[in-house]
């Protein structure tokens, strides 16, 4: 088949249709498939052929969302689960084992830390973070039994940029997995792979579902990786539901034109705020004030759905704003066609220390705008009064 854009592929990639010549893909609503006859059945579990067992395993739902997933992403296998941090676990777990090193990013997702901090030293795995603002300290934190790097970009909730092509780099001098949490850009802004990940994880729950109807994960990447991944998966069930599957499918068939107005909306929030008297810091990818600007414009194809300000006042200001709000949801979700408004310090990080959120950037009065597709005069009109009614 010759190269198509992400738009169709994002729309034409489907399973082979049924004898019922349905237009749309239908939904595969079992948990188990019969097979035509024993040696069939010996050969799936032996997988010398492809085909369904159990849905445990694999569905044809979960098959055409990955399936698609992988054009999208630019990587070669992948698989579903049940929800965003599933698919950050496994996509570790399944890699490591007892006595392995991981060197993450500072800046990640708060359950992100939970894994790495309190989960995975009851197995012997242990964590360094490094400072993305110091490049030139990672490889000295690199040790003997470093298996892998991890890294979010744009960070959770600070939307730091991470040069994803000189870390591509560091991993295959070094013989590590390059791992990226590529939530927030989706694979419409930004393609991990194409810089030298060796895995891209997804929580689709957020920007691909985008409508905050179902929880899911994607777990995407190299075959041989994979096939490891694939494996522990099958055995611990970290399995995604074949009706949360369709409902991400078709998702993906409108993820560009809804991140373009993301995007859109996005920017013009950054910059009303950037503008405002009563805000003192506004950071967004595509800002010229984000530290890491040349370097987003240079990976990413916008600058992502999220911002995020710190309002005069600290967090008694931030929390008299949040309150303040008419319109915008007061949420811990994002990438929502609802504009969704979140105060991470008392939310999604709040089981991090002061010290380590703000190590982070994460100020007691940071807010985290998540920008939806409503008319942007009244996502800016709800923000100024908010701001206004606060003081």
């Amino acid at each position: 088949m010759e190269e198509r854009n992400f738009e169709t592929d994002a729309i034409r990639t489907q399973s082979e249709r049924t004898p019922n010549r349905e237009h749309s893909v239908p939904l595969y609503l079992t948990s188990s498939f019969v097979f035509e006859d024993a040696e069939q059945a010996r050969a799936l579990f032996a997988d010398e052929v492809p085909g369904n067992i159990y849905t445990r395993f694999s569905n044809p739902n979960n098959t055409e969302l990955i399936e698609k997933l992988c054009l999208l992403e630019g990587t070669e296998d992948g698989i579903a689960t049940a929800s965003g941090m599933a698919a950050m676990y496994i996509s570790m777990a399944s890699l490591l084992k007892s006595g392995d090193h991981i060197l993450a990013s500072r800046s990640v997702f708060g359950s992100t830390h939970q894994i790495l901090n309190t989960i995975f030293p009851r197995f012997n795995i242990s964590y360094t973070y490094a400072d993305i603002t110091d490049p030139a300290s990672w490889e000295a934190k690199i040790l003997p039994n470093t298996r892998m790097i991890f890294v979010e970009t744009p960070s959770n909730p600070a939307l730091d940029i991470i040069d994803l092509e000189w870390l591509g780099k560091l991993a295959a001098r070094k013989n590590l997995i390059l791992n990226v949490d590529n939530c927030f850009a989706t694979p419409y802004l930004q393609n991990p792979a194409r810089w030298g990940a060796h895995i891209v994880t997804h929580s689709a729950t957020k920007f691909i579902d985008g409508q905050g109807r179902v929880i899911g994960g994607a777990v995407l990447g190299k075959k041989e990786l994979i096939k490891e991944v694939r494996f522990f998966a099958r055995h611990t069930g970290p399995a995604m539901s074949p009706f949360n599957a369709w409902i991400l499918s078709k998702s993906l068939e409108t993820l560009a034109v809804r991140m373009e107005r993301h995007c859109e909306n996005a920017g013009k929030v950054a910059r009303f705020l950037e503008g405002h008297p009563e805000v003192l810091k506004v950071k967004y990818p595509f800002l010229e004030s984000h530290p890491q600007h040349s370097l987003a414009k240079k990976q990413m194809r916008l600058g992502g759905g999220v911002v995020t300000f710190e309002i005069q006042g600290g967090i008694d200001r931030g929390r008299k704003f949040l309150n303040a709000l008419k319109m915008l949801s007061h949420s811990a979700n994002l990438g929502d066609t609802r504009s969704i408004a979140t105060h991470p310090a008392s939310t999604t990080h709040s089981k991090l220390s002061d010290a380590e959120r703000l190590a982070v950037g994460i100020t007691p009065g940071l807010v985290r705008i998540s920008a939806g597709l409503e008319n942007i005069a009244d996502i800016i009109g709800d923000i100024n009064q908010a701001i206004q009614v606060s003081k």
